[in-house]
């Protein structure tokens, strides 16, 4: 009898640590996570997320500033099956688009398991599945555990680890330094100086809430930036720009896009903002670089209130060096120097995903590899492009389920048929 006791506690032990789901495992549990899985259940799939930070949508929830709101009108920015609620803003906040993905959570009955950092996946071709290793931790208890799974779907994005540059003298500044992902406001910020690199919609946005906050910002361009407005003429620039793809060739609908701004924006080069050779919209299609969308940054820009730089030689103690000479007494620096993906670091596959963590198909092909591997929120696209990845892959994985579910039950009612017969 305590053999069979030590018996039964050995497969627990196993039971525990190697889990065969029965659909499949989404790593991350973001607004592209969270599409995925409410397409699979509209589909009838059965699947299981895995995330590691203890909330859907942890970027949103826990590395983006106070005053963030979607820099895109919400008609671009819902997810598939549940529309965002009529009273919302054009423009949500934060809070209330981290709101609608808990509700989009709960009314999907998308339930992930929070706490599981994923530490590596490869696929078995010996059994024809694949292996997801975690570790999980609640509280101080911390277990591994494995998942198997017939298809791997990566939902962790293009931001999933913060990018820290290595400068000069950096550490030698003395004051604080924090990524953006780290920022709140710029409320404690008030009266001081404050150098902010890098000029995408976060380092804009930020200076403009520093300068908000009555302190002093100097944002670092170090290369050539396209900044549109966020709405011509009562239309989003963003909704303007798709209009004009439909019908003319990207380099056309570019030089529209580009009058319009000078039209409204005035000339920028002149305030130490020089535009690249390249349109807009062909350097988003080509090189991922999204558009800065103005929302007062330009303005006090032009006033003085956020002045502008041109590249770090060097940083000292309280004090920055900048390419050209001149130097910069500083009190505290905040890097808007961005996101990576973190697919190399895990993902034991070198087919579909390039080294920088991007499939190596372009959209709108880098959705599906091999052997049940898909990619969902890499598109550069933002959340419509994620939608779109999310219904095509329910829908592939779908019609497979659907079509074995169906032959399983033909299976199992000859199976009855037969039997039925030998015991009459």
């Amino acid at each position: 009898m305590e053999n069979l006791f030590r018996l039964v506690d050995h497969e627990d032990f196993f039971a525990r640590r190697c889990i065969m789901v029965n659909g499949p495992v989404i790593v991350g549990a973001g607004p592209s996570g969270l599409a995925t899985a409410a397409c699979l259940r509209d589909q009838g799939v059965p699947f299981e997320v895995l995330e590691r930070a203890d909330c859907v949508a942890s970027l949103w929830q826990k590395r983006t500033y106070d005053r963030l709101k979607l820099h895109l009108p919400k008609a671009f920015c819902q997810l598939p099956k549940l529309p965002f609620p009529e009273d919302f803003p054009e423009y949500p906040t934060k809070r209330q688009f981290i709101d609608y993905l808990e509700s989009y959570a709960k009314h999907f009955e998308i339930n992930p398991k929070f706490n599981s950092c994923v530490q590596s996946a490869r696929y078995d071709e010996t059994s024809g599945f694949w292996r997801v290793n975690t570790v999980s931790t609640t509280g101080s208890t911390r277990s591994e555990v494995e998942y198997i799974c017939r298809w791997l779907i990566v939902a962790t994005g293009e931001n999933a680890e913060c990018v820290v540059p290595d400068i000069d003298g950096l550490c030698e500044f003395g004051g604080e330094v924090v990524h953006a992902s780290e920022y709140k406001s710029g409320e404690k910020y008030k009266g001081k100086k404050v150098l902010v690199v890098g000029c995408g919609n976060s380092g804009m946005e930020l200076s403009l809430d520093l300068c908000n906050h009555n302190a002093s910002p100097s944002i670092v361009v170090r290369s050539s930036v396209h900044v549109l407005p966020r709405e011509i003429y009562g239309k989003s620039t963003f909704e303007l720009a798709v209009f004009l793809l439909k019908w003319l060739p990207v380099w056309l609908a570019d030089k529209l896009l580009l009058l319009f701004s000078w039209l409204i924006l005035g000339s920028i080069e002149k305030y130490g903002l020089n535009r690249p050779s390249v349109g807009p919209m062909e350097l988003k299609n080509t090189q991922g670089k999204t558009p800065v969308l103005d929302i007062g940054a330009l303005d006090k820009i032009k006033s003085g209130g956020i002045k502008v730089v041109h590249g770090i030689k060097r940083f000292s103690y309280g004090r920055v060096e900048l390419v050209g000479g001149e130097v910069l007494d500083i009190d505290a620096v905040v890097l808007a120097t961005g996101y990576r993906s973190n697919v190399p670091s895990w993902l034991q596959d070198g087919d579909f995903f390039s080294k920088n963590g991007f499939p190596k198909q372009p959209f709108p092909q880098g959705w599906k590899g091999n052997a049940g591997l898909y990619a969902v929120g890499f598109t550069r696209r933002g959340l419509s492009g994620a939608s779109c990845d999310a219904v095509r892959i329910a829908q592939d994985i779908g019609n497979v389920w659907k079509c074995e579910t169906k032959q399983n039950k033909k299976r199992t009612t000859a199976g009855h048929r037969r039997c039925i017969s030998q015991t009459f």
